[in-house]
């Protein structure tokens, strides 16, 4: 298995072509959209070159989870509701969800989805 250096840097490599942005602007702690300015459209993109670079397979959704904020029973007063934080962790255990839990508001969710987080995913998609 690729070190997660090694990891990092080719997950890099991928966001600074998938998004035009500087190699000095993709930090482990950047997130897509807020820091590398991806669109929804982006993640589709992201998604594909991440499959061809490492030769994995991602399946709808796995990486970026749908559907959560759409459930009634997931959110409350523009907050994630326990079972919604239980499906986010389900969903995207390879996401550190530490400071979320704390203030889990839907509109900061996007906040989760940081270089690290891919680093995180690749690797455990990686054989060991």
């Amino acid at each position: 298995m690729p070190i997660h250096d090694e990891i990092f840097e080719k997950v890099q490599a991928t966001l600074v072509d998938a998004l035009g942005v500087d190699e000095e602007d993709v930090t482990r702690e950047a997130t897509l959209q807020g820091d590398l300015g991806a669109e929804s459209i982006d993640f589709l993109d992201i998604v594909f070159r991440l499959e061809r670079n490492f030769g994995i397979k991602i399946p709808r959704g796995e990486l970026f989870p749908e559907n959560i904020v759409s459930d009634p029973e997931m959110i409350a007063n523009g907050k994630l509701t326990a079972k919604g934080l239980e499906e986010l962790k389900s969903r995207m255990p390879f996401a550190d969800l530490s400071s979320f839990e704390a203030n889990p508001e839907v509109e900061k969710i996007a906040d989760l989805y940081t270089v690290d987080m891919l680093v995180q995913y690749v690797r455990s998609k990686l054989p060991a």
